[in-house]
């Protein structure tokens, strides 16, 4: 069964891959969540022979968070029933760079507010963002009278790029390697690094007249070279919104990371002019800083399709499917080499990678729950 549509029909799904390089794993994933999405909507999944415009009337999967709201408005992309993912008004908007303030006189790119850090501070870790070398110098002081810092490159996916320093002296061959106008224009994170760090993702997904929130947890699994990499999320999802997510049982600190995802989105939606997202997820920690102090914060957003997309899929066609499914229990998984598929695998790709080996990426829909 298809969900009737809440809005204007659309006339089709077009992938939009923004990226000048797409791995076939990931390639194979958005086609198939292209398929999934024209379930939902009721129309093809279509590959236009022309550019599209907005007469076309289509439904967008773009690969990354889009940038820039008059140029996307000329596709016909004018809101969060018109994209599966997000747009925002500047490049910066669209990075864990908005996650912290700027220290005191520093230099910011066009666009840049201090007024989404104040409203989301306690939301946050304790951190900085700059744009600039000298500016990343000033903030490392600040941070490193307590205790060891993370340095985190705002464009890196996973925690990959990202190094701890104990010394100012530390920063430097940090920075000789970076391009003073890319940090210009992305910017980077300095924040107070946590041990004994618990993740949760907290996300919500609207799409046909559908909206679900989720909360979970992220998997680690081994590559075929043994490094540990992004394995999968195992979710939660309810029908309704963050305030229908905050009805079920939850332990306190889950209770508090999808309070602090509100509060992130919430400054958002009133800070950031332009800002729209059908797909919003939210990674909060929670961990010891270097004083010994337990902290929970949103490290960053993700306003695009994610690890968890097939996942939050599934989901959406379940509750589409019946009307009376209240919450389900929905997982993805990424295992290297050949392993046996469980019985209610959804496959989204299996095969020899050309950059990974051997990969299956599928998703599953587990218990569903009737009750309100």
């Amino acid at each position: 069964m298809t969900m009737p549509n809440a809005c204007a029909p659309k006339s089709g799904v077009v992938l939009l891959d923004t990226r000048a390089h797409t791995p076939d794993h990931e390639h194979a994933v958005h086609l198939k969540l292209a398929d999934g999405l024209a379930r939902l909507l009721g129309c093809p999944h279509v590959q236009p022979s022309q550019p599209p415009s907005a007469t076309d009337g289509y439904y967008y999967l773009p690969t990354e968070t889009l940038v820039d709201p008059k140029r996307h408005a000329a596709l016909g992309i004018c809101s969060e029933q018109d994209l599966f993912g997000g747009l925002v008004a500047h490049p910066y908007m669209a990075t864990k760079a908005i996650s912290h303030p700027l220290p005191a006189g520093a230099s910011f790119p066009p666009g840049w507010t201090d007024a989404f850090a104040r409203q989301a501070s306690d939301a946050l870790l304790r951190g900085y963002t700059v744009f600039s070398k000298a500016d990343a110098r000033t903030a490392a002081q600040l941070l490193l009278t307590d205790g060891p810092l993370r340095i985190k490159p705002v464009l890196a996916c996973a925690g990959r790029g990202q190094q701890v320093i104990t010394t100012a002296d530390e920063l430097e061959p940090l920075l000789a390697g970076m391009d003073d106008q890319d940090l210009a224009l992305w910017g980077l994170v300095l924040e107070e690094d946590l041990s004994e760090v618990q993740t949760f993702s907290v996300g919500q997904v609207r799409v046909a007249g559908l909206t679900c929130s989720y909360h979970g947890t992220q998997q680690l699994t081994r590559d075929h070279q043994g490094t540990e990499v992004y394995g999968g999320s195992d979710l939660v999802v309810v029908r309704g919104d963050y305030q229908a997510l905050l009805q079920l049982p939850l332990d306190e600190p889950l209770r508090l990371a999808i309070n602090q995802a509100m509060a992130y989105e919430q400054a958002a939606e009133q800070h950031f002019p332009g800002f729209i997202a059908s797909r919003r997820n939210y990674d909060i920690a929670r961990g010891v800083n270097p004083l010994g102090h337990l902290r929970s914060g949103v490290l960053e957003q993700s306003w695009r399709l994610g690890g968890a997309s097939s996942a939050e899929l599934l989901a959406l066609q379940a509750f589409a499917d019946d009307p009376a499914l209240q919450r389900v229990r929905a997982s993805t998984h990424e295992v290297f080499g050949t392993p046996e598929l469980p019985t209610d695998a959804t496959l989204f790709y299996q095969g020899n990678d050309s950059e990974l080996g051997q990969l299956s990426k599928f998703a599953r829909i587990r218990e569903h729950d009737h009750s309100e």
